[in-house]
């Protein structure tokens, strides 16, 4: 499952942003490594919305490159986040699920958390336009 994302780990912000995915069963969890840069409030200190946000857009499209081989990177056609509490600065988790796949258009919706796993810091819903490999006879 995890060779199918090389693709996306090599692209620039993947590495920037230090994303890294785990196979737990046929779960793939994805990690968002704390980093001082992505601190987007020193006030409080919050995770920058727009980091949370990438991540969980990675996730996503790495759920649709795990599950289905493709012929490039999914891209978003409609993505909704939605912020349920501030990210405090700590490492953020996220797993995705694919809630319908066509040829050509996938839902996905992704939670990510940080201490707990049922205490969201956001949600994901988005529809990805997909190029799935053809299969072989």
């Amino acid at each position: 499952m995890i060779e199918r994302l090389e693709l996306l780990l090599s692209a620039p912000y993947v590495q920037k942003l230090g994303v890294r995915f785990d196979n737990h069963g046929d779960e793939l969890t994805a990690t968002l490594p704390y980093a001082e840069a992505l601190i987007g409030n020193p006030l409080i200190p919050a995770l920058h919305g727009g980091a949370i946000g990438a991540f969980m857009e990675i996730t996503a499209s790495a759920a649709l490159l795990a599950a289905t081989p493709l012929l490039a990177l999914p891209k978003p056609i409609d993505v909704s986040v939605d912020y349920l509490r501030p990210g405090k600065p700590a490492d953020v988790y996220a797993r995705a699920s694919i809630t319908r796949q066509g040829s050509r258009v996938a839902n996905v919706s992704v939670e990510a958390w940080q201490e707990r796993r049922g205490a969201h810091v956001a949600g994901l819903r988005g529809h990805f336009l997909i190029k799935p490999a053809p299969q072989e006879a």
